[in-house]
Order: C-alpha cells, then sequence, then structure tokens
C-alpha cells in the first residue's frame, strides 16, 4: 500500500514507575534519517534500540522523535548524604566561631546550605523494566504515524492516477494526430513546390515521395509512444504494491519525462506540441506527488 512520508503520532506508557509521552513526526527525505529531538540524557543508552525499532517499520523520510519521561513516585531517585562533608562543615564553623569569639549556635539549615551535602539522583533501574515502557509508547506512536502516512498515501494514489487518466487522454490524441502530420506534410510540399515554380512545371511524385518518407522517419514516435504508454502501464501496477515504491516511482517518472521530450522534439506539429507541454505539466505535478512517496 501506497504511504506517504508525512506523519505525526503520539504515543504513552506507564509501568508504575516510568510515565513515557513521545511524539514522532516523518517528513519527506531521500533516505531514511532518523533524528533523536529530545531524550533525557540517562537514558540515552536506549538510542540504538529507539532507532532500530522505528526502522523496523518506517523505510524511507526524516523522523524526528521527542520523548519526555516522568517518575511517578520516589522509587526512581535516590537520596545521598555526605556525612563526612556535613561533619566536617559542622567543625569549621565550629572553629571559625571559637578564633573570632562568636557565640552563636550552629543550626541544621546552615549544614543543608552546601549543595553537596545531600544530592538527589536517578536510581540506576533494570534496562529492560525501562525498555518495555518505552518501547511500548514508541509503537504506539509509530502506529498514528504510520496510519496518517497510509491515509495520506491514499491521498496521493488517488491524484496521480487522476493525472495518469489524463496524460493518457493526451497520448491518444497524439496518436490521432501523428498520422496526419506526414500527410499534411506531403500537402504542404506540393502547395510549396507549385508556389515557388508558379505552377510552370510537372512536380516528381517520386522525389515527392522521397522526401515525404524520410520527414516520416525523422519524425516518427511511435517508439516512444509505446515505452511511453509501458512506463505509465508500470507505475500504475507500482501504486498497487504493498512495498516501498518512492525511488521506483520516481525513476519512471524521469523515464516518462525523457519520451515526453523526446515526442517534442521529433514531432513538427503544433498541435501534438501542444499535448506535450499539457504532458509534460501533469508529469511535474506526478513529480511533485512522487517526492513524498515511501
Amino acid at each position: 500500500m501506497i504511504k506517504s512520508m508525512t506523519g505525526f503520532g503520539r504515543g504513552e506508557s506507564t509501568d508504575g514507575i516510568h510515565n513515557f509521552n513521545l511524539e514522532i513526526k516523518t517528513v519527506n527525505h531521500r533516505y531514511n534519517d532518523i533524528i533523536i529531538i529530545k531524550m533525557p540524557k540517562h537514558i540515552s543508552y536506549l538510542e540504538e534500540k529507539i532507532k532500530k525499532i522505528i526502522k523496523d517499520r518506517i523505510n524511507r523520510g526524516r523522523v524526528e522523535v521527542y520523548i519526555n519521561l516522568e517518575y511517578i513516585d520516589e522509587s526512581g531517585i535516590e537520596v545521598k548524604v555526605d556525612i563526612p562533608l556535613a561533619k566536617a562543615y559542622k567543625s569549621g564553623m565550629e572553629r571559625i566561631m571559637k578564633e573570632l569569639d562568636i557565640e552563636d549556635s550552629i543550626k541544621l539549615s546552615h549544614i543543608l546550605s552546601v549543595s553537596e551535602i545531600i544530592k538527589t539522583e536517578r536510581k540506576e533501574l533494570d534496562e529492560d523494566i525501562t525498555w518495555n515502557c518505552l518501547s511500548t509508547a514508541i509503537e504506539m506512536a509509530l502506529d498514528n504515524v504510520i496510519n496518517m502516512r497510509i491515509n495520506e498515501g491514499i491521498n496521493l494514489k488517488n491524484d496521480m492516477e487522476t493525472q495518469l487518466i489524463k496524460i493518457e487522454g493526451m497520448i491518444k490524441e497524439i496518436e490521432e494526430r501523428s498520422p496526419l502530420v506526414v500527410l499534411e506534410y506531403k500537402e504542404k510540399l506540393k502547395d510549396r513546390i507549385v508556389e515557388i515554380l508558379d505552377g510552370d512545371c510537372n512536380i516528381d511524385e517520386e522525389r515527392i515521395n522521397y522526401e515525404v518518407a524520410f520527414f516520416a522517419d525523422k519524425s516518427d514516435i511511435n517508439e516512444e509512444i509505446v515505452r511511453l504508454k509501458s512506463h505509465i502501464k508500470q507505475f500504475s501496477r507500482s501504486l498497487e504494491e504493498e512495498k516501498p515504491i518512492g525511488r521506483k516511482l520516481d525513476f519512471l517518472t524521469q523515464e516518462m519525462n525523457r519520451e515526453v521530450n523526446t515526442i517534442g522534439s521529433k514531432a513538427n506539429d503544433l498541435i501534438i506540441c501542444n499535448n506535450v507541454v499539457d504532458i509534460k505539466s501533469e508529469l511535474e505535478k506526478i513529480r511533485e506527488q512522487v517526492q513524498n512517496v515511501e
């Protein structure tokens, strides 16, 4: 199923210790580029696992990940007290008061004013527990991202199919017009010769036929039309494939554009050239859509 590279999804998971909230945003990109924009430093060791789980489900596009973690209770926090430092600080204050003959009492608040005495740190929690909670939130966000990419892909598919139908109609007009170009060339050539010679000679039909045959061979666009129609069929079939098709569609669009350019350069006819311009316009619309296909 065709997918867009544009998507957004949120995920949340809690296990009684952690509460993960995360967002995943994807936009078009030539390759699969995963960037973790925001993540708590103390779980940065999970970065490679995060990228792997995303790569398993997203094949192409720029992926931005925002991870927020809250601990539900004190189970994730450890308080460390530096008793030797507190004693040394108290002893130092007592010495100062004695040396300066200051009568005062030392209070707990004085000791706690030293930031190094009491520290709060995150406990080293089991990696599997943390990962199980985080991966659940990631999978939820990815489900939402992929659903959005699928819905966007359906819209892209419908638009491109509409444009292909228009192109096929123009190709049919070119096919119907092509044989008439040679006939019109022959008549114009005769009229031109008569005009130049003022009707004062017999026209060499053999020579005329030679010139017409040369023109017909030079302006023959049958091969280009056959290849162009083949590319369109391949493009249409590719839209039904389940695997990522963005690069394939991009290649086919380039090939279709190449054939159309050749038709325009060989046709030597205003009506065909006008159709060529219109086809190129529709191909440009398709090309812009293809840039956002996974």
